[in-house]
Order: C-alpha cells, then structure tokens, then sequence
C-alpha cells in the first residue's frame, strides 16, 4: 500500500504574486530555489520518499506546470486552501498526505517522522515548537500560534486519516469563510474557546477537544524535531533565508 499525496500549489495572485515577479515567473510554484523550482523540489522529496503515492497537485492554472508534473494528476483549485483540499478529497479519499509546493525545503526524513507520529488519529497536522525553530533557524521571523502549553508554527503537513478528518476540512472551511466576521467565528468555535484563544489560557488538550465535539475527529499536533521544517516561501524574506539553508545543506 502507498500513501497518496495532494500537494497544495494554488496562488489566489497567479502571476502577479510578489514572487513569481521577483522570480520572473508565470507562477509562484514555478519560483527556483537553488535553481529548481520549488514544486518540483517537493515532487523530487516525494518521490524519494518510501511509500508515497499517487500525487495529485491542485492549482489554478493546470497549463503551466505540465512539464513539471510528470505522472501526477492536476486538479484545478478553488478559491481557497480548504476548499481546494475538500474538493480534492472527494477523488482521491482517505488516507491522504498533504503538503505545499512553497515547501521548498521539505526532506524525507522530515516526512517519515510525520508520518510515524500521525498514526491513530482521524487527522494530524505537522508543527515545530518555537524554540525548535529558533535553534535551528536563529534569527527567522515565523507566525506562531500560542496556547497555553505550547508556541509553536506549522509545517505544512497534514495527515487525513479518515473519512471523519474531512470534518476538520468543512470546519476549516466555515472559519476561512467568516474570516473577516468575527462574531460568525466566535459562534462557529465558541465564544468561550475564542476567549480563551485570545487571552492564551487555551491549552492543546482543550483545543483537541473543542475540535472533537465540533467535527467528531480526533486531531492532533505532531511535534517535528527539525526547526527548519517550518520554514516556507511566503515572501521575499522567506526565499533568501531557504536559499541560504539549501546552500548550507547540499553536499
């Protein structure tokens, strides 16, 4: 049995994305780093990666990334990251891999620790602690999430285990959908939680189990023991700080 894999390569900017101009390219997936675009960085550690596959890539633009695909099914995306993910779902199933292409720096071993940490939940999404990062990237600048018991920032890997994690999907929908409605969000998650959030008094094992009576999913927060697995290409800062990581770690 292998594991199917959706990578994530939309961009709600396409060609006017700050990257793909500053990389002079059609798409921000396209951008190189080390002199190889990023998406086909994460195909190449997919693809050295035991046990993984088929991929599927959901972008807006399936044109221009045909020559890099190479076996993999594209799949057009939707307006956002969740619903992108829930439409994809729907055709390849459960379980499934998910990462993105501006994880340019993804590795192996980084995978396989995920995925070893995931198993027994309905699904998992990869994290670092902020002092993980902070030793192994001194000097970056993360968005971090806060609760009680931890500060950490995620990794851009997401195990969904079974049918009941596609729940944490529609969730995930609702929130991005009200995102610019706080009341709405408040009401969703709860006001109580919400608080709890903002006053950083929420901790991992009330989170788990706000999210288990909202969506009937188990959920867990899978630590990764490399810092450098939270570092995407988000912005321009982002590039030269991979770029210098990349340079550091190629034989």
């Amino acid at each position: 049995m292998t594991l199917p894999v959706l990578v994530l390569a939309g961009s709600r900017d396409g060609e006017n994305d700050v990257l793909a101009k500053l990389g002079q390219v059609s798409h921000k997936a396209l951008l190189p780093v080390g002199g190889q675009p990023m998406l086909a960085r994460v195909l190449d550690t997919i693809a050295r990666t035991p046990g993984l596959g088929p991929v599927t890539i959901s972008i807006e633009n399936p044109d221009c990334i045909r020559d890099l695909a190479g076996d993999a099914t594209i799949l057009r995306s939707a307006p956002s990251p969740s619903e992108s993910v829930a439409e994809a779902i729907v055709r390849i199933g459960t379980p499934c891999l998910v990462t993105t292409a501006d994880h340019a720096l993804l590795r192996p071993e980084w995978i396989q620790e995920f995925l070893a940490k995931a198993q027994g939940c309905d699904l998992a999404a990869g994290m670092a602690l902020r002092a993980t990062v902070e030793r192994d990237v001194p000097g970056t600048k993360r968005t971090y999430i806060h609760l009680s018991d931890m500060s950490f920032s995620g990794c851009n890997l997401f195990l969904i285990n079974t049918p009941k994690g596609r729940n944490v999907i529609e969730l995930w929908k609702r929130l991005q959908q009200n995102r610019k409605r706080p009341l709405r969000m408040a009401l969703t998650l709860g006001i109580g939680t919400l608080l709890r959030a903002v006053t950083r008094t929420l901790d991992s094992t009330a989170l788990y189990r706000r999210i288990r009576t909202l969506t009937g999913a188990n959920v867990r927060l899978v630590t990764l023991s490399d810092g450098r697995a939270a570092v995407d290409v988000d912005k321009p800062s982002d590039l030269t700080l991979a770029e210098k990581i990349q340079a550091q770690t190629t034989p």
